[in-house]
């Protein structure tokens, strides 16, 4: 097996251990993840529709930029 794979997982699981970490000590603090200005609520009498466009542009600049420094530190 290749050991820079091992790298790649080591860093994978210190960004989920990371995460885990931010969302059970500061998830009453991220309420208005979801609820960003630009995202979709459509909402009728029989049922509504959400997509949350602008959250997840936001997180998937956050996922390049650690992406970028897990590349740079372990690549």
């Amino acid at each position: 097996m290749n050991p820079g794979i091992g790298k790649y997982l080591i860093g994978i699981g210190a960004v989920i251990l990371l995460a885990g970490l931010v969302v059970y000590f500061l998830g009453d603090k991220l309420h208005w993840l979801g609820r960003l200005p630009g995202d979709i609520r459509v909402e009728g009498k029989n049922g509504g529709f959400y997509f949350p466009i602008v959250t997840c542009i936001v997180v998937s600049l956050v996922l390049n930029l650690i992406i970028v420094l897990i590349r740079k530190f372990f690549g």
